[in-house]
């Protein structure tokens, strides 16, 4: 079985590669791929970069060049639920898009002609929902869109919208409508980095990575196993 891991950013991609056996860094065009081992699984590692077009193309890249049987889009998402604190983990049961507007006949979230929410893979969401930590762990709705949610009123708008939402990223929309489109089985899980609407909130995203490394790397090593 080969294991599809997409990340946006470089501290991420860093944090995985180093729990990877024999790790083969390549670049294809502008994309930056590992090839390895976690345990008894053979991964396929990638970094996107940050945003929605550019995690949809690292997607359909990696599904060409290396035929993964399933993706999981891992990394960090801003926490927009009373019931959550920084370094509580999200498991998407379900994603949708807080910024599309495709006009009247759609729903808001909804590219017109897709499905309104992408349903995670229900498999892979029960072997998620089994990991063992001393962090919480929820499934829930996550949201994408193409903006760093730092100020309360668009908190607010997005959770109108979706008073379900408990968390919001970057890009897990646009990896599930692409894995949608291909047939291939997808889970996003994101571990809370900041939560949007606090006084100091940038602050508390950087202070962040002081205490996230370990608890993420374990994680990850569970899910793969």
């Amino acid at each position: 079985m080969k294991i599809g891991l997409i990340v946006a950013m470089q501290s991420e991609f860093d944090l995985i590669v180093k729990i990877m056996e024999q790790p083969k860094v390549e670049n294809i065009g502008k994309l930056t791929f590992s090839s390895g081992i976690i345990g008894d699984k053979q991964i396929v590692l990638m970094k996107s970069g940050i945003g929605k077009v550019n995690a949809a193309i690292a997607c359909v890249e990696m599904i060409k060049n290396f035929g993964p049987n399933c993706i999981i889009n891992t990394g960090l998402a801003g926490g927009i639920d009373r019931n959550l604190s920084v370094m509580d983990v999200v498991l998407g049961q379900d994603v949708v898009y807080h910024d599309v507007w495709c006009g009247d006949g759609n729903d808001y979230g909804q590219v017109q002609g897709l499905p309104h929410f992408y349903k995670a893979d229900d498999e892979l969401l029960k072997k998620a929902q089994k990991i063992s930590s001393d962090v919480k762990i929820l499934s829930g709705l996550i949201t994408t869109g193409d903006k760093f949610i730092d100020d309360s009123k668009y908190l607010n708008d997005i959770k109108e919208k979706f008073p379900q939402g408990i968390a919001a990223d970057m890009e897990s929309a646009a990896i599930a409508q692409t894995c949608y489109l291909y047939d291939i089985p997808f889970l996003a899980i994101r571990i809370i980095s900041d939560t949007p609407g606090i006084e100091n909130h940038y602050q508390q995203y950087l202070d962040f990575w002081n205490k996230a490394p370990e608890k993420s790397l374990e994680i990850i090593k569970q899910l793969i196993a």
